[in-house]
């Protein structure tokens, strides 16, 4: 028997995501909107097709500027939510603007710090020794799982190869079952 598999082995199949996207620029092109297309929001797009190609039902999108407080209250309106996977694109960056990481931080009960290392390991094949300046995060809120990624499409695209296959382990482990 394989035992690589036993660890996936009744791992939920199907979640709800929430998709909060961080951009000031577009926030103020477009206001609050429902769908990453309305926005020309390529890595929310990304994020809402891969997430459906792998069992996840989108429960909400959000545009948020960054905004330190407009961030807590899209994440804490998601954590109440009946999503059970938040992902955020953009923010994540070294500018003063950036505040997504800081934001989020004091929502994180267990972090997850395997996702952030396994992340900037992959990307450096992408973007060199720049990969220093990447702050993704993910962890743990009640019972939700949050995983913050930077903005540009090629960025998420390589998260969620990373994230999307071993969802349903992590929910397994999150919702206890």
């Amino acid at each position: 028997m394989d035992t690589s598999l036993l660890h996936k082995e009744n791992a939920p199949v199907n979640y709800k995501c929430a998709i909060l996207t961080i951009s000031t620029s577009r926030y103020e092109k477009y206001g609050k909107i429902d769908r990453p297309e309305r926005a020309e929001d390529v890595s929310g797009k990304l994020v809402w097709g891969m997430a459906q190609v792998k069992g996840g039902r989108i429960s909400n999108y959000e545009l948020i500027p960054d905004n330190m407080e407009m961030i807590r209250d899209a994440f804490k309106s998601s954590l109440y939510s009946d999503a059970d996977v938040i992902i955020s694109s953009g923010g994540t960056g070294l500018s003063p603007a950036d505040v997504t990481i800081e934001a989020v931080t004091p929502f994180i009960e267990k972090e997850m710090p395997g996702f952030g290392e396994l992340f900037r390991s992959k990307s450096i094949e992408q973007v060199g020794n720049s990969v220093m300046l990447t702050r993704a995060l993910a962890g743990i809120a009640r019972g939700k799982v949050i995983f913050c990624l930077p903005g540009s499409p090629n960025a998420v695209k390589l998260a969620l190869e990373l994230i999307l296959p071993e969802m349903g382990h992590i929910l397994k482990h999150v919702k206890g079952n």
